[in-house]
């Protein structure tokens, strides 16, 4: 049985939510929100970042508390709220992207040690540990060593041992939040053939991805949210990606191929050979003026580690940089940046912007020279720079002086690349430089008016269509190494995923 076939019509549901309305210092997370899973199905929770998906799985696993008014039904139970212990009890688990386990730890221990906690200190009972965990992966077809440690496993095998954790806690539901991010295609495939086995066997699992062909692949149904508000519960039935998304943003997106040949402009970077052991092998490539260079892969190939040695955060054993023809070493991020080369970190909360900080801090804070006279910081400058690069890349702000963080998410994001592009850089490396759907198409547009002007960009992300439809060749790499070139104009789409996910 698929998890499609799982979901029967008139079925009483399993969980149901009603009134669910959620504030964070007077912003509301979630507002009437609505949501109901059936027995042994599988079903897509869906939204762009910030649409209130996190903060709903919280409620109903007892993290946070919702406003007054709040219904929660599981299970034939009513509450106003959860506790996380009440959650657990019930049969809810969630499995989250980082997957919470002991990597130290054995296998036995991973998916069992939960049943060992108790108020007072006890002896380990190992074998009946052993045979705990021997028994939930049999319930979904796996066989593992259960006495090797966990770090000896790679990533899938270590999502199937959370999987079986959550089966040990007699899961009735079980969320998972991106759980094949970081997996190859057949690693996936076999992930959600042990969903439709926990479907079969009356589990209902909440599947939250960006992998829309997986939502549709494995999902019977979808609620989505948008801006904490729900959009509404859909079959997936007919369903295609681009509705989903248009569902998701309440916008239409024209996507097209803007892959152009620049094989005649000056070469800008050109890296030879080279290697940081256990990070990444022989690494060559180049970027041209104008040329926009794709870089994707499953997340662990290597490709932010090579983005930090190009900005000088990473030393390099071995090969050669160059910049316009020119060799250069990089002590550090400043070396890089004086010589024109501008990182966007995938990491902007914590690494590309400052919080706290004003928008017009966080945008003049890698240029300060220029706006600075005789020694000291101009006023008048900042606020003409902080204008001008405001109106250029169309960041919708209140006052200059309002903080980073009363921002969206996507104009956030214009304002850390507007950050790096007073600068005057030659290069720009952007590492996964979209936050949700519906600022991807703001932000691309800004990346195909910057390589208009000359600039020479480094575009990285493990979502291949956000390099196949905006770069002009795209590198693959896997285990730190490029294993293919494909040029967007000449291939498909499918072709380049089948590559990277194989």
């Amino acid at each position: 049985m698929t998890g499609r076939e799982s979901a029967k019509s008139g079925q009483k549901p399993l969980l149901s939510l009603r009134n669910i309305n959620m504030t964070f210092g007077g912003v509301r997370a979630l507002k009437d929100v609505s949501f109901d899973v059936l027995p042994g199905e599988v079903h897509c929770l869906a939204g762009e970042n910030g649409s209130g998906k996190s903060t709903l799985i919280k409620i109903i696993t007892g993290v946070y508390r919702p406003q007054d008014g709040a219904v929660i039904e599981f299970d034939s139970q009513t509450y106003s709220h959860m506790s996380p212990v009440t959650a657990q009890n019930s049969g809810i688990q969630v499995i989250w992207q980082d997957l919470a386990l002991f990597p130290e730890m054995t296998v036995a221990e991973n998916i069992a040690f939960q049943t060992l906690l108790g108020r007072w200190p006890r002896f380990v009972n190992y074998n009946a540990m052993r045979e705990k965990a021997v028994k939930a992966l049999a319930r979904l077809g796996v066989t593992l060593d259960v006495d090797r440690p966990l770090k000896d496993y790679a990533i899938a095998q270590r999502q199937i041992v959370a999987i079986a954790r959550a089966l040990v806690g007699e899961a009735k539901l079980v969320f998972m939040d991106e759980p094949t991010a970081s997996l190859t295609q057949s690693e996936t495939d076999h992930l959600l053939d042990i969903v439709r086995t926990l479907s079969a066997s009356g589990v209902a699992v909440v599947f939250v991805s960006h992998r829309l062909a997986e939502v549709l692949e494995i999902s019977s149904r979808l609620t989505v949210l948008r801006d904490g508000a729900l959009v509404g519960a859909y079959s997936t039935d007919g369903m295609t990606q681009s509705r989903i998304t248009e569902l998701m943003t309440g916008k239409t997106f024209d996507q097209t191929v803007r892959a152009s040949d620049v094989g005649a402009s000056p070469v800008v970077l050109e890296v030879e050979e080279l290697s940081l052991p256990g990070q990444f092998e022989d690494i060559s490539l180049t970027v041209r003026r104008g040329e926009t260079l794709g870089i994707t892969g499953l997340l662990g190939a290597g490709r932010t580690e090579l983005a930090l040695s190009l900005f000088g955060m990473l030393k390099p054993r071995s090969g050669s940089i160059k910049l316009e023809g020119k060799p250069v070493h990089f002590s550090s991020n400043r070396d890089a940046i004086a010589a024109g080369i501008a990182y966007l970190s995938e990491d902007r909360l914590s690494l590309g912007l400052i919080q706290p900080q004003s928008i017009a801090d966080n945008l003049v804070i890698a240029s300060l020279d220029k706006i600075t006279v005789s020694g000291l910081l101009s006023d008048t400058r900042k606020r003409d720079l902080v204008a001008q690069w405001i109106a250029d890349l169309g960041v919708k702000i209140g006052l200059q002086t309002d903080a980073i963080s009363t921002l969206s998410g996507g104009n956030q994001q214009r304002i850390a690349i507007a950050k790096w592009l007073a600068t005057d850089p030659r290069l720009l490396i952007l590492d996964a430089p979209t936050v949700d759907v519906g600022a991807r198409a703001g932000i691309f547009d800004i990346v195909a008016k910057l390589a208009e002007t000359g600039l020479a960009i480094i575009l990285i992300s493990d979502e291949v269509p956000e390099v196949y439809f905006n770069a002009d060749r795209v590198l693959h790499m896997a285990k730190g190494r490029i294993v293919n070139q494909f040029l967007p104009a000449d291939c498909s789409l499918a072709e380049i995923e089948a590559a990277v996910y194989a």
